[in-house]
């Protein structure tokens, strides 16, 4: 750890304010093609667990669901410190490891998949119209939790992810690619959402 990530580490110890609990980063297909995209992403998840957060989402955006089953079988073997589990386009199955990885399964279509599981409770009469609500939809949401921290790499401008959980998110923007993304660039996400005062809307 070089003399600057040392000095960011020691004020984000001495904050006053909790680090974030959840931790999400968007990146896309394109930046796992880069040379050492997957060792960025391992030690990305050692910086996470390492500075405080207990649970880690990563989004992979893709245009091309051909690469689905390729990203699939690489990241099911990310190296991690903790449990993974890993989601595509198609799966329904809640994702409730520490670390989530979701590939290509955008927030418009789970959210439409959540809304049409309650429209068939709803039509087989297991659930009344005034039932539905906020909690209906997050119970069958593939991923449930929503992130403290939302870390978008690349640009500033957000994909179809977590679309429903990360409305009170802190989003924070960096124009450091993925391939160049280092623990100094972490840390200071991480601080300046400790620098925030959260609003969850108000």
């Amino acid at each position: 750890m070089g003399l600057y990530d040392r000095y960011l580490a020691l004020r984000h110890r001495l904050h006053d304010a909790d680090p974030p609990a959840h931790v999400a980063v968007v990146i896309t297909e394109r930046d796992l093609l880069e040379q050492g995209a997957y060792e960025t992403l391992s030690e990305f998840l050692g910086w996470a667990f390492e500075y405080g957060a207990e649970r880690v989402t990563i989004s992979v955006s893709v245009l091309d669901e051909a690469v689905v089953p390729t990203l699939e079988r690489e990241l099911r073997t990310v190296d991690g410190p903790r449990p993974v589990a890993v989601r595509g386009p198609g799966d329904t199955e809640r994702a409730d490891a520490p670390i989530r990885i979701n590939i290509g399964l955008g927030g418009k279509r789970e959210f439409a998949a959540a809304v049409q599981g309650i429209a068939e409770s709803v039509d087989a009469g297991d659930l009344g119209p005034e039932s539905v609500d906020a909690e209906q939809i997050e119970d069958r949401l593939v991923f449930d939790d929503e992130p403290d921290l939302l870390i978008k790499t690349g640009a500033e401008r957000l994909s179809d992810f977590l679309i429903w959980q990360s409305v009170y998110s802190e989003l924070y923007f960096t124009d450091v690619n993925w391939r160049d993304f280092r623990r100094r660039d972490y840390l200071r996400a991480v601080l300046d959402y400790q620098n925030r005062q959260r609003r969850f809307g108000r």
